[in-house]
C-alpha cells in the first residue's frame, strides 16, 4: 500500500490557511528580490556606471552570502521559536531592501545585497520548517502546491511590477515599494502567527557546533541534500540562457518573452494546488517521477527544437514549467518528512545553503557548455540538454532512496 494512502486526508484549518497565505506572500517578496536584479541589468549598468564584471559581483554576492548564512544558521535554527526566527530574518531582509533603495554607489548597493542574502537566503528554510511543524504529512502536498504560487506570481506579477517601477520612475523605487510591502508582511507575521515552540521540547544539543555537526553528519539526510543539489543544478543550468536561446535560436520576439513567461506563470498558479492534491492522493514519489518524466521530455524537445510558431513554443514552455513545478512541489513535500523535529530548522537551513551554492555553480557551468556566436545564436544547447536530462534521471534514483528510507522509519 502507498505510504501516503494509509491515512485519511487531514483537513486544513482556518489558522493553517492564514499561515499558508503569510508564507506565500513572504516568499513572493524573497523571490522577486532574487529574480529582479538580473532583469534590471540594462538599467543598472549605465545608472551606476559599472562594468559587466562589477555587475557580476553585484549579482553573486547574494548567493554566496545566503549560502554562508545557511551554514551558520544550522547551529541555532532549532533553539528558538520559529516565529521569532522568521521575524528576525525577514526583518533583516527588508532592512537590506531599504539599504538598496537608499544606495547611490556600487559599494553601498553591494552591502545591501549582502544583507538581503544573509537574511533573505534563510527565510525560505524557516518557512519550510514552519510548514513541517504545523502540517500533517498528508497535508504537505496541498500546502506545497499553494506555496508554489509565490514562485509563479513572481513571474507574472512581481517581476513585471519591478521592471515597471524601475523604468517608469527609478530603480530605487522598486526596492522602496517592496520594503514597504515587506514591512506590512512583517507586522502581519507578528499579529497572526502563534509562537511555534513544540520542537524545543524534543531536547537540545550541548552546543551550537554539535548541533550543526549532528545535522551535517546524519547519513539519512544526505540523500535529500544530494537530490536537491542535483535538482537545482539541472533546472538552473537549463534556464540560465533559456531566454537568449528562445529569442536568438527559436526566433521568439523580445517583446513576446513576457507573454511566454506569463502563460507559464498563469498555468503554474492555476495548476499548482491541483498538483499538490495529487501529491497527497497518489504519493510524493509517484508524482515526482511523473513530473520529472514530463520535464525530461520537454528539455529533450527544446534542446533540439528548430524554428516553430510562437504558440507551439508557448505550449512546450508551459509543459516544461509544469514539469519543473511538479518536481519542486513533490520533492519539497517529501523533504519536510525526513528530519527529526529537533533538527528540522537546521536541516532546512543547511539544505537551503546547499541549494544556493548549487545554483551559483550551475549558472557558471552552463556558461562553459554554451556560447554565443556573432549573430547572437546560442550554440551547445543539445549538449546542455543531455546533461540536464541525465541529472534529472539521477534525481529519480535519489528520490526512490529517500522514499525507501522514510518507509523504514514508519
Amino acid at each position: 500500500m502507498n505510504l501516503e494512502s494509509k491515512a485519511q486526508k487531514t483537513p486544513i484549518t482556518k489558522y493553517q490557511k492564514s499561515v499558508i497565505a503569510i508564507v506565500v506572500f513572504t516568499l513572493f517578496t524573497i523571490v522577486v528580490d532574487y529574480m529582479s536584479l538580473p532583469a534590471l541589468s540594462a538599467i543598472l549598468l549605465p545608472s551606476l556606471s559599472i562594468s559587466t564584471a562589477q555587475f557580476g559581483v553585484l549579482v553573486s554576492v547574494y548567493a554566496f552570502s545566503a549560502g554562508a548564512s545557511g551554514f551558520l544558521t544550522t547551529g541555532f535554527a532549532d533553539r528558538y521559536d520559529r516565529k521569532n526566527m522568521l521575524m528576525v530574518y525577514y526583518g533583516g531582509f527588508i532592512i537590506g531592501m531599504l539599504v538598496c533603495a537608499l544606495s547611490h554607489s556600487l559599494t553601498i548597493f553591494i552591502i545591501g545585497r549582502i544583507i538581503t542574502g544573509v537574511f533573505g537566503g534563510v527565510v525560505a528554510s524557516i518557512c519550510l520548517a514552519i510548514v513541517a511543524d504545523l502540517f500533517a504529512p498528508d497535508q504537505k502536498g496541498r500546502v506545497m502546491g499553494y506555496v508554489q504560487i509565490a514562485f509563479a506570481a513572481s513571474h507574472i506579477i512581481g517581476l513585471p511590477l519591478a521592471l515597471y517601477l524601475a523604468t517608469k520612475f527609478d530603480w530605487h523605487w522598486m526596492y522602496l515599494i517592496f520594503f514597504i510591502l515587506g514591512l506590512a508582511i512583517l507586522c502581519i507575521i507578528f499579529l497572526i502567527i502563534d509562537p511555534i515552540k513544540e520542537h524545543l521540547n524534543r531536547g537540545k544539543t550541548k552546543n551550537l557546533l554539535e548541533h550543526s555537526l549532528n545535522t551535517l553528519q546524519n547519513k539519512g539526510y544526505w540523500a535529500v541534500y544530494s537530490n536537491n543539489i542535483i535538482l537545482v543544478l539541472g533546472d538552473v543550468m537549463f534556464m540560465t540562457f533559456y531566454a537568449a536561446y528562445c529569442t536568438n535560436n527559436l526566433r521568439v520576439q523580445l517583446e513576446d518573452l513576457p507573454l511566454l513567461f506569463g502563460i507559464g506563470g498563469v498555468a503554474t498558479i492555476l495548476l499548482s494546488p491541483m498538483i499538490g492534491h495529487f501529491v497527497d492522493r497518489l504519493g510524493k514519489l509517484k508524482v515526482f517521477i511523473m513530473g520529472t518524466g514530463l520535464a525530461m521530455i520537454m528539455v529533450g524537445i527544446f534542446s533540439f527544437l528548430g524554428i516553430v510558431s510562437f504558440w507551439t513554443i508557448a505550449v512546450l514552455h508551459t509543459l516544461l514549467f509544469l514539469g519543473i513545478t511538479t518536481r519542486m512541489i513533490s520533492s519539497t513535500a517529501i523533504a519536510t518528512d525526513v528530519p527529526r523535529e529537533k533538527e528540522r530548522g537546521s536541516f532546512m537551513a543547511l539544505d537551503a545553503s546547499f541549494q544556493q551554492i548549487s545554483g551559483g555553480i550551475a549558472a557558471a557551468s552552463a556558461g562553459f557548455m554554451v556560447f554565443q556566436l556573432s549573430d547572437g545564436s546560442v550554440e551547445g544547447y543539445p549538449l546542455l540538454g543531455v546533461v540536464v536530462v541525465v541529472l534529472m534521471m539521477i534525481t529519480i534514483l535519489l528520490m526512490i532512496v529517500i522514499h525507501r528510507n522514510l518507509k523504514k522509519q514508519k
